[in-house]
């Protein structure tokens, strides 16, 4: 018998929140976080503007702590920390009554990893020498070393994993963490994704794509996702995590429950690797899978959270795929891109919005897309761009991710 998972617990560190509180809130407000950004590389690109993280982790971590994590690393484990603490598992690990740790797993997931370790450190060798390249370095800059951390820090002992799936990594990560609690593998997990890729390198090969928005001198309207004078995305860092844990185990404890995570839809388009399919088939799959396996109609859903990063061609094919996914069902769901505030966290875009998807669910509440002024003509789907309330009942809603390589994720929520 298939096991029900639920989300007990939500952390964060983001463009517009240092924590899952005052993030909600900004969403909800309509406040963006991009802005100029200040460091002495900035010059010499043609995009200047990104979404950093609201609070800088020196402001949270001990400071021994932070030097052994990359700056990814870093937001993993300060989101990590405040979901654990927000389920109550903190609160039970301190009464000697936490769960056991050999059923407890993590799942933190990455598009890039330690970009900003490998990099610094790259440059001490050439300008410095062998000497100076810290030993700490490979431990830091590894894929998995933000999931090793988080999962040394909280003990777990089922299964520490880090999928690497481009943007559409932070879901991939809830997909498995979702699968293990199905299977049995684990009770709890500890699932995400974290990204910090706001440096020189990635800005500069990613504005050579045409990738990114050149909104310099309006940073706050530079991220336009579905509006017709959309350029491009705007980068962004952070991390999104979540504790799931099977229905049983939470109700055994008395926890809250935010929601279901209902299922998820993976595949791939084999089509290009930086470019979507452009009839959406592969987002169409991914959809339909998702709802198929939560045992959701198109009807139950109710609003979507897309990934509609701002670029031309993608946010159209988005649209495109949720309108044949769901046919005439999707004139019923309400949609909304909170890139349009924090940016495009990479691999921890699908984390941080599948918070926001679920924050809708418990709130009954969908955070506006700010800056769509004039929709696409490609687009035909019903956006948020005010705060809008969900109907009474039971409510599902989906979190879209899609990444470079053709990766495709949708996870289902519904109401707990």
């Amino acid at each position: 018998m298939t096991r029900t998972v639920v989300v007990t617990g939500l952390g964060t560190t983001s463009p517009v929140g240092g924590d899952v509180p005052t993030t909600w809130g900004a969403l909800l407000a309509g406040t963006s976080g991009i802005a100029r950004m200040t460091h002495d590389w900035v010059e010499q690109l043609n995009t200047q503007i990104a979404g950093e993280v609201a609070v800088e982790p020196s402001e949270v971590l001990e400071r021994v702590q932070a030097r052994r994590l990359d700056r990814s690393g870093q937001f993993a484990m300060i989101a990590a920390l405040e979901a654990w603490a927000d389920s109550g598992l903190a609160a039970a690990d301190e009464a000697e009554s936490g769960p056991d740790r050999e059923r407890v797993a993590v799942v933190c997931a990455t598009g890039i990893g330690g970009v900003t370790t490998l990099l610094s450190n790259y440059d001490a060798l050439i300008t410095k020498g062998p000497r100076r390249v810290s030993p700490l370095a490979v431990p830091m800059l590894m894929p998995n070393s933000a999931a090793a951390n988080v999962g040394l820090r909280i003990g777990a002992k089922a299964a520490v994993s880090a999928p690497v799936s481009a943007c559409a990594s932070g879901n991939e990560g809830i997909a498995l963490g979702i699968d293990m609690i199905r299977l049995g593998r684990a009770d709890v997990v500890l699932a995400g994704g974290t990204e910090a890729a706001v440096h020189a390198l990635p800005m500069a090969a990613f504005g050579n794509m045409m990738a990114l928005s050149k909104r310099n001198d309006e940073p706050e309207l530079a991220s336009r996702p579905w509006d017709v004078d959309r350029d491009g995305f705007v980068l962004g860092e952070g991390a999104g995590m979540v504790v799931l844990e099977s229905a049983e185990h939470a109700a055994a404890r008395g926890a809250r429950v935010y929601a279901e995570a209902a299922g998820a839809g993976i595949t791939a388009d084999s089509h290009d690797i930086a470019q979507p399919d452009p009839q959406g088939h592969g987002a169409l799959r991914a959809v339909k899978r998702a709802l198929a396996e939560s045992g959701l109609e198109p009807g139950d859903i109710k609003h979507i959270n897309a990934h509609a990063t701002s670029t031309p061609q993608g946010d159209v094919t988005e649209a495109l795929a949720i309108r044949n996914a769901l046919g005439p069902a999707a004139d019923q769901v309400v949609l909304t891109a909170t890139k349009s505030m924090t940016g495009h966290l990479l691999g921890a875009a699908g984390a941080l919005e599948s918070i926001a998807t679920i924050l809708a669910l418990h709130h009954r509440v969908v955070p506006p897309t700010i800056n769509l002024d004039t929709i696409d003509e490609g687009v035909d789907l019903d956006i948020a761009t005010k705060p809008r309330d969900l109907p009474a009942g039971d409510l599902a809603a989906l979190n879209n991710s899609f990444g470079f390589g053709g990766h495709n994720v949708a996870l289902a929520f519904r109401t707990g």
